[in-house]
């Protein structure tokens, strides 16, 4: 925990995300990247030298119509000292059944997005946290290129200007397995996604590519990673 929280604060402090009186909203879906970012954030807003607040918020999307329960997220929140909301909605419904969408993650993530940017402005925060790793960053790379065509990520820190608030992402400095054997030594109370294509997706098969390139090019995450750095990719 300890090292992944210097990393939390490296990707934090190479990026100047964190101001003094920053309210920040995290957004916790339930899978392990989002409680851990929960954690970590809680665990740095206790010492960090610039004072900030946090508000854990999750979007329910209702899938299948049915509420998920969030209640144990809810304990560790009470635990942590982290005020929590969560929004009920009709995503599920709307997209798989009355939509029937066939690729229906994108306009998810989007409408997820969507809502999750106005309860932050409702709750008067000024910035937004999510849990994007590092695998996560060098998937959409190679996303981005394979399939766009196009050299591209996603930003560490980007300024929303249609809705006033700052996306941070403080986990790209921190690999999936270590979050990963992190939220197990913590017993983290995972909630898992009731998604009807949870896990069924081109993320995954990108993942499991990069790792197939592994066996051969070591460290390609980081090599990844530092080259958009070194070009100033996106705000790299």
């Amino acid at each position: 925990m300890r090292k992944l929280i210097g990393k939390v604060r490296g990707a934090v402090e190479r990026y100047r995300m964190i101001e003094t009186g920053d309210k920040i909203g995290i957004g916790v879906s339930g899978g392990k990247d989002s409680l851990f970012l929960l954690c970590a954030l809680a665990e740095l807003s206790r010492y960090y030298p610039r004072p900030f607040s946090l508000t854990a918020i999750t979007v329910d999307p209702c899938f299948g119509g049915r509420q998920t329960d969030f209640s144990p997220i809810g304990d560790l929140c009470e635990r942590l000292q982290v005020p929590y909301i969560i929004e009920r909605t009709n995503l599920g419904p709307v997209i798989f059944e009355e939509r029937q969408e066939r690729n229906p993650c994108s306009l998810c993530a989007r409408m997820r997005r969507g809502i999750l940017h106005n309860l932050c402005l409702r709750e008067g925060c000024n910035k937004i946290a999510l849990g994007h790793h590092k695998d996560d960053a060098v998937q959409t790379f190679m996303m981005d290129l394979f399939y766009g065509g196009k050299l591209g990520c996603f930003s560490p820190k980007s300024y929303l200007s249609r809705k006033g608030i700052t996306l941070l992402r403080p986990l790209v400095f921190c690999e999936e397995r270590e979050i990963r054997n992190a939220s197990v030594r913590m017993s983290l109370p995972i909630v898992k996604s009731g998604c009807p294509v949870d896990g069924i997706t081109a993320r995954r098969d990108t993942g499991e590519l990069i790792a197939r390139l592994e066996e051969g090019f070591p460290d390609l995450k980081a090599k990844v990673l530092g080259a958009m750095q070194r070009a100033g990719l996106d705000g790299w």
